[in-house]
């Protein structure tokens, strides 16, 4: 028998997103891994993946993420 049960970390009332399952979780259901959040509300965690959509567009379209030698590539 194990000394330590492995358990996902979080606590009731934090809502996920499961990747792994694809729906919103409240409290630590699935590993780490396989999740996004938390998120302060359900209706937060609902939209996770099109909030990771938009952040992904930020980032993609900073000047500050790409360095002056991948733009010269890309030219």
């Amino acid at each position: 028998m194990p000394l330590f049960k492995k358990r996902a970390v979080g606590k009731p009332g934090e809502w996920y997103y499961c990747l792994e399952h694809k729906k919103v979780e409240e409290g630590p259901q699935c590993p780490a891994k396989d999740r996004f959040g938390p998120y302060a509300s359900r209706a937060e965690a609902e939209h996770a993946m099109e909030t990771a959509r938009e952040r992904n567009l930020e980032w993609e379209n900073d000047p500050k993420w790409h360095d002056s030698s991948t733009r010269a590539e890309d030219s």
